[in-house]
């Protein structure tokens, strides 16, 4: 098995994260200084003068002077990979993969629990007696009071915390298990310095053939999930893909692990605060001055009343140190497997993806590939403008539709408007004229009548004579 190991790690002893074997790291040799810029180009270009790829450290015995030397455990040679993979394509079928990050709930309840009696074991023989004041209690006697006061919430409040303290414990476990699968040479460059159609199965049945115990890891079962579907789709673009998405799973998974954690941090200061709701309330119910004359009995009540607050706030005093006492590692926690997700996240960034070749660099050489990716580019190109031409000649299509429908609604409505007006127009001026007809016709009748009384008036006046008499005056000025 090959290990991977920092140049300042050279010359130190170490344990095999495989078989848990001691170990001793080889001295760095000069001539095989790791190449500064980490890794060679992907085309599988040589690299530039006095620059070589980085190299590994083994899990070899003390006596392999050679730093990156790869022999096994009890082997005196390494196990030669043959040029083509072993396995075929429908043979491996990946393995089953176990939680990484969500440790067995039974498990973790029963470590608990198990913590919850060793403790109240311990604290038992320091429980104080009655008799003795809660001023002259000791340290122990203090933390044991805090316990066996509130017997139901406070064993509560410790359970739920060395139950969480287990659940932080085991998960510590499948994060060192975490780190170590760090350790292995997944992508060892014995194979090639880049991966291509040619030479991916053979790093695929490389991965296979690591140790059960490292291999059911994120970083392991990533590289594994990347690597079959490179083998299958020929395409870098859908393994950064598959990798973004593989991450997010990662991340949502150790996210939601915490969720009974977080449970358990809310519910350990309410219990407390239940606690001292209880003790107020039988404190305060022990108050009776009615029947005490003696001053004291007074005092006597109020020191007992007294003493009942205070043993009631006890209850929230565990609920809160526990509380903080377990928010620290808590944290610590995530931000521990956070920090593990993106060493897998970058190494597959910074590794695993500039090794990885589909053939669409002419710099490799494989011009007919790169004339198969150009072709198959712009027919989806070409594809994918006919189809938004389609779609969007269809829509045009129907907006022109809309616009006809629009314009005929419109005209119809304009022409029932004009002949609606032009026949109000037509009744009005015929009103009109009937009614000037009618006044004209009844001017003419009162214009004959008036007529024909004149007539009558006149042949009545000619057939008549007048007579004019001159009447004489009398007077000054008369003639007589």
């Amino acid at each position: 098995m090959q290990l991977k190991a920092e140049p300042e790690m050279a010359g130190k002893i170490v344990r095999c994260p495989g078989c848990n074997t001691k170990l001793s790291i080889p001295a760095l040799a000069p001539s095989s200084l790791p190449s500064p810029s980490g890794l060679p180009s992907p085309s599988g270009l040589p690299s530039p003068s006095g620059v070589t790829p980085p190299v590994s450290s083994s899990s070899a015995p003390a006596e392999n002077d050679a730093f990156g030397a790869e022999y096994e455990h009890g082997s005196s040679a390494p196990d030669q990979v043959p040029a083509t993979g072993t396995a075929e394509r429908g043979e491996r079928g990946g393995w089953e993969e176990i939680d990484p990050t969500n440790p067995n709930s039974f498990l973790s309840f029963g470590i608990g629990f198990v913590l919850f009696l060793t403790w109240v074991g311990i604290l038992y023989p320091f429980k104080a007696p009655e008799s003795v004041p809660h001023a002259e209690y000791t340290t122990m006697q203090f933390v044991a009071s805090l316990f066996f006061k509130h017997m139901l919430v406070s064993f509560m409040n410790t359970l739920f915390f060395t139950w969480s303290m287990s659940i932080l414990y085991l998960k510590m476990q499948k994060l060192n298990h975490q780190r170590k699968a760090l350790l292995l040479d997944v992508l060892p460059w014995e194979l090639g310095a880049e991966i291509n159609r040619d030479n991916v199965g053979q790093f695929i049945d490389h991965v296979y053939k690591l140790p059960h115990r490292l291999r059911d890891s994120m970083m392991v079962n990533r590289i594994r999930k990347a690597l079959e579907l490179f083998e299958v789709k020929q395409n870098v673009g859908d393994v950064t893909n598959m990798l973004s998405s593989q991450s997010d799973i990662d991340s949502m998974r150790i996210g939601g692990s915490y969720s009974l954690l977080k449970a358990f941090l809310w519910a350990i200061p309410i219990l407390g605060f239940i606690g001292t709701v209880i003790g107020l309330s039988h404190a305060i119910g022990g108050m009776n001055f009615g029947n005490m004359t003696d001053l004291k009995q007074v005092t006597a009540t109020l020191g007992a009343v007294t003493g009942g607050l205070g043993t009631a706030f006890d209850a929230t005093l565990l609920g809160l140190v526990l509380a903080m006492t377990l928010n620290f590692p808590l944290n610590g926690m995530m931000k521990a497997e956070d920090d593990c997700l993106n060493d897998i996240d970058a190494f597959c960034n910074e590794v695993l993806l500039p090794r990885l070749n589909d053939g669409g660099s002419i710099a490799g050489g494989d011009t007919a590939g790169v004339m198969d990716t150009l072709v198959k580019a712009v027919a989806n190109a070409q594809k994918d403008f006919l189809v938004d031409l389609n779609a969007l000649s269809k829509q045009i299509k129907e907006q022109a539709d809309n616009l006809d429908k629009r314009a005929a609604a419109h005209q119809q409505r304009v022409d029932a408007e004009f002949a609606m007006t032009l026949n109000r127009m037509r009744e009005d001026m015929t009103n009109a004229v009937k009614d000037s007809v009618k006044t004209t016709t009844d001017y003419t009748r009162a214009l004959a009548s008036g007529i024909q009384s004149l007539n009558t008036l006149l042949t009545e006046l000619g057939g008549k004579q007048i007579m004019i008499h001159q009447v004489k005056k009398k007077g000054w000025f008369s003639s007589k």
